[in-house]
């Protein structure tokens, strides 16, 4: 009776192992063919190609969350580029890192009265009150990552909200990471519960790496703000907790792993060695520095930041028209040491070699 059970159980082994051959390596087929989808070239203008001619003397105030975020830095520079393009003047507003900071800023920006306001890293739920304050004035608004969707947010009154596709930036971090760690990755995602796109976007790796068969070790909330206080003894104490099981960290933006380096190398880990950092997004200047220096980060999904900066500035011109938005949903990159030297990346940054800044000016006229 033991024996034949045995035998059972051998041959229902024997079996599982048959059917999941096949199965596990379509997964890794799909989710390499998705991070090589990602790490090619963007040479090829997929944007707008008409719209209004520029609004002539504007004043635009930028609210960003926190101008010591890389990503928003980026993005910042844009639309500062693209407003000198088109003619306006530009006014910045730093919320540095709090909610009460943002509303001050916020608060701010309304006395400035400008007609328009750019909303640069932070959810527009947070800030309401004033966001419904600017709709009521008619203060045409726009924004980076004040959702987790791309496009109007139509209760708080934003005409566009510029993002690549989150859950696509996620969903090839997470690949990345599987791929990398040859379908057995163990794996750490930092995360912000302030913020619901960043939460959107770790759920997204959450999903995806157990999709594919890996391991969630744990699910970090901490924020981003304090990230500098809190990533090297929480480095330490994961490293204490979970060893060699600690493939790869997945992080909603690079800016986690500014603080990471240091405790992983007094632990005797390599600057290309495990766990590594793989981000789902911004694409700073630090990651890339990182990421070609194989310095302890892997993999960096960069947006396209100072072309997000550009596309505000026309989707403003195009809120200022009475028109509606461009529809465009800019591309993502996956940067990894392969691939750090092109499209920007002498720069320290994602900017496609497409041609966007010379599209955008035949748009304005300008």
């Amino acid at each position: 009776m033991k024996r034949r059970h045995f035998l059972a159980t051998s041959a229902a082994a024997l079996l599982a192992v048959t059917f999941a051959g096949p199965a596990f390596a379509d997964a890794m087929a799909d989710a390499k063919a998705v991070v090589d989808k990602y790490a090619s070239k963007v040479e090829t203008w997929d944007g707008p190609t008409s719209g209004p001619k520029a609004a002539e003397g504007k004043t635009v105030v930028v609210v960003a969350a926190d101008m010591k975020n890389g990503g928003i830095l980026g993005v910042v520079n844009g639309i500062e580029e693209a407003a000198a393009a088109i003619g306006w003047t530009v006014t910045v507003v730093d919320g540095a890192g709090s909610i009460e900071g943002r509303t001050a800023s916020f608060g701010q920006a309304l006395t400035l009265k400008p007609g328009g306001i750019i909303i640069a890293g932070f959810d527009a739920i947070e800030q309401r009150p004033a966001m419904e304050e600017a709709k009521k004035a008619g203060i045409p608004m726009v924004a980076w990552h004040a959702a987790p969707a791309v496009g109007p947010v139509d209760d708080v009154g934003v005409f566009a909200n510029v993002t690549t596709d989150a859950m696509e930036v996620s969903k090839s971090a997470a690949d990345y990471a599987f791929v990398d760690a040859g379908g057995k990755p163990g794996v750490v995602i930092f995360t912000d519960s302030t913020y619901a796109i960043a939460i959107a976007k770790a759920d997204k790796m959450k999903e995806e790496i157990e999709a594919l068969g890996g391991t969630v070790l744990e699910y970090v909330d901490t924020p981003i703000a304090e990230t500098s206080q809190r990533m090297p003894q929480l480095t330490t104490t994961l490293l204490q907790k979970y060893g060699d099981q600690w493939t790869h960290s997945l992080a909603i933006n690079d800016i986690y792993f500014d603080f990471m380096g240091p405790s992983l190398a007094a632990a005797g880990i390599a600057g290309d060695g495990a766990p590594k950092s793989v981000a789902a997004g911004d694409g700073s200047e630090s990651a890339y520095q990182r990421i070609r220096a194989k310095q302890y980060q892997s993999v960096t999904v960069a947006e396209p930041l100072n072309l997000q900066g550009w596309q505000l500035v026309d989707e403003l011109n195009r809120a200022f028209s009475g028109e509606a938005w461009s529809g465009y949903v800019s591309p993502l990159h996956v940067v990894t040491a392969d691939n750090v030297e092109f499209d920007g990346g002498p720069k320290n940054t994602f900017d496609p070699d497409n041609g966007y800044r010379d599209e955008y000016k035949k748009i304005w006229g300008k």
